[in-house]
């Protein structure tokens, strides 16, 4: 404990960070969150998110915001803005805005540079040539034929590949390093390549584009990052990201690259290519719907992101990838909302009640509080008549031991209102239960005298009154059961998801991620902004979606109150 607030241990980054500020290695810390504007991000990207900018923030440093932009294939301004509207959402403020197009022309040129230094060339071998010539785990690979071309001929080539004489997929730029050399990665890895697809911030300038592997570690050591924090998958480019500080010749002081492992949730898809993939086929109705990881789904869901900082806590800092249960997000998120969110009344699957010696006439006003624990929150009137809702899930006509809801002869006590008793109910043609039909005892109005009487089950309801419309969204999890393989991502040398495991990920999406049902909800909660958060009452928390209309308001709901995660921490 120091100062009455408990300090927990540090995380292994942390610790090689200590270490590099005790050792003089650097004097400051400086990192960057750098991803690519392909997509919008999502919760995966939002762990290196917490710990580029945490790391930061610890230490007293800075953290730059870098879009690595050298892919202009399905880079977008859109997903540009989006990101930078989620960063901002988790309330982190970066230090300088950079884009990897801002560097074109300094790449370009230090790639010349290198060249004339011999440790670059331009191969004419074709994808497949450079393939089958680059060797195996177990066997070298063979040099090109072109490796040895002469530092003029090169300068030419590549000059030529700038100013489009050539197609795509006839040349590339190559490092020079070492065809026979273990890790794969470093026998002659491409450093550019001819992409003819218009760039969203340079247009057609350029129809040649740095690799990643190129591009990320130089423009590290160009904005004089000192700490290069990553994921996992990227242990393996460790040695060519040293390589290419060591040949830019931009500092003497190299960023140090740190490896963490990325986080996996049961049933979540944690890949960007397979999160476009769902979007571009319809799975979900696109980059914003609730049933997506991405921050801009789980925003328009109702995850505070509180919940998502908490999240982030409980899961850690790890050098080994694990996944995560969801059980564990969906508790952060009823954490953060427990003191935030208003009660409220809403009905999802609703039967007609029909107090049948309530006079017509009559109507009583209740008052009820906002929230039990904060007064604060304030009270709300509500009209208690002849007519109302309850969930058709209360009744059950031959009920079961234990069932202490509605059922004939069986008194149940209505939230903030009066003891009821069914006396009969009807049926449509299909056996449905549509309409219950109730005695009410009007001395037992909460509050009153008659309040005292004790009955076992109380339920939630809507007054017919002033019930509204409503409409509500049901999730569960994208993903119909669990196989951590298909999360697992594997980065090629151009920095691009490829697939781990050959099973098709949409053979597993879940038909039942959503469902919809139409119900009522009281007049006030209706009158609300898009985004209000509520917790309704027995049924869960629920946001307010921006497909709401001022007739028929729609609500998502950010998860239930059943909470699995805090009864396995009792046991």
């Amino acid at each position: 404990m120091e100062n009455g607030i408990e300090r927990r241990p540090a995380n292994f980054i942390e610790e090689f960070v200590e270490q590099d500020l005790a050792s003089g290695r650097f004097d400051h810390v400086h990192t960057r969150f750098p991803p690519e504007p392909n997509g919008y991000l999502h919760i995966g990207h939002c762990k290196a998110l917490c710990v580029d900018f945490g790391i930061a923030e610890k230490f007293g440093g800075k953290c730059n915001l870098r879009f690595d932009d050298t892919n202009p294939t399905k880079e977008e301004t859109a997903f540009v803005e989006g990101i930078q509207a989620d960063i901002e959402w988790l309330g982190y403020k970066w230090d300088k805005l950079y884009f990897a197009s801002d560097f074109f022309d300094r790449l370009y040129e230090i790639a010349r540079d290198m060249i004339r230094r011999g440790v670059a060339y331009v191969d004419d071998q074709t994808p497949e040539q450079m393939r089958l010539n680059r060797g195996t785990l177990t066997k070298p690979g063979v040099n090109s034929p072109y490796r040895d071309r002469s530092v003029e001929e090169n300068l030419d080539l590549f000059e030529r590949m700038k100013n489009g004489e050539f197609e795509e997929g006839t040349r590339v730029l190559r490092a020079k390093i070492d065809m026979a050399n273990p890790n794969v990665l470093l026998r002659d890895p491409a450093m550019y390549r001819i992409n003819r697809h218009s760039h969203h911030r340079t247009g057609d300038k350029w129809c040649i584009y740095p690799m990643y592997d190129f591009q990320h570690p130089v423009q590290d050591a160009i904005e004089g990052i000192t700490h290069s924090l990553c994921s996992l998958e990227y242990e393996i480019h460790r040695p060519l990201y040293d390589w290419f500080v060591a040949h830019a010749g931009v500092t003497d002081r190299p960023p140090r690259q740190i490896e963490f492992a990325r986080l996996n949730i049961e049933r979540t898809v944690m890949s960007k290519r397979h999160l476009r993939r769902m979007v571009e086929e319809g799975v979900v109705s696109g980059w914003d719907d609730p049933r997506m990881p991405t921050l801009v789904g789980m925003r328009r869901r109702g995850y505070p992101a509180a919940a998502i900082h908490d999240f982030m806590g409980r899961v850690g800092v790890a050098k080994a990838d694990s996944t995560v249960e969801g059980s564990l997000l969906d508790h952060c998120v009823r954490e953060a909302l427990a003191d935030t969110a208003p009660r409220a009344m809403a009905v999802i699957n609703p039967v007609k009640v029909v107090l049948t010696n309530w006079p017509e006439d009559k109507i009583d006003v209740l008052t009820i509080e906002n929230h039990p624990d904060h007064p604060e929150f304030g009270t709300r009137e509500v009209k208690f008549g002849r007519e109302l809702y309850i969930e058709a899930e209360d009744f059950m006509e031959e009920p079961v031991k234990k069932f202490f809801r509605m059922a004939p002869g069986k008194e149940v006590r209505l939230k903030g209102a009066y003891i009821v008793k069914c006396e009969d109910f009807v049926k449509d043609a299909d056996g449905n239960i549509v309409e219950l039909h109730c005695t009410v005892d009007m001395d037992s109005r909460s509050g009153s005298e008659g309040a005292n009487r004790k009955v076992k089950g109380t339920l939630h309801w809507v007054s017919a009154l002033d019930a509204v419309p409503a409409e509500y969204r049901l999730y569960e999890p994208i993903l119909a059961e669990d196989e951590p393989e298909t999360n697992a991502v594997v980065v090629d040398e151009d920095g691009n998801e490829v697939d781990a495991a050959p099973a098709d990920f949409m053979d597993r999406i879940n038909p039942n991620s959503l469902v919809v049902k139409q119900g009522f909800c009281e007049s006030w909660i209706a009158a609300h902004d898009v985004g209000a958060t509520f917790q309704f009452l027995r049924m869960g928390y629920f946001c307010k979606d921006k497909d709401s209309t001022e007739a028929h308001p729609v609500f998502n709901r950010t998860v239930p109150l059943k909470d699995s995660w805090s009864k396995e921490m009792k046991k």
